[in-house]
């Protein structure tokens, strides 16, 4: 399998994970987007960074 064939299946997923909480729960999700807005970039950086480290991480776990 190609990088390529990888790809846009992990797009369609995250898409799909990324609209669970605003269909189930939109005022839950409106709040928390609120909250994140009022965050300083230094936070907002260590949630991206502990994002994409938990990723690397399951990734190698389900290899």
């Amino acid at each position: 399998m190609s990088i390529g064939e990888l790809i846009l299946p992990a797009l369609a997923l995250m898409l799909i994970m990324e609209g669970v909480l605003p269909f189930l729960a939109p005022t839950a999700w409106r709040d928390a987007f609120t909250r994140m807005t009022q965050l300083r970039d230094g936070q907002i950086r260590f949630m991206g960074l502990f994002s994409m480290l938990g990723g690397l991480l399951l990734l190698l776990v389900t290899q």
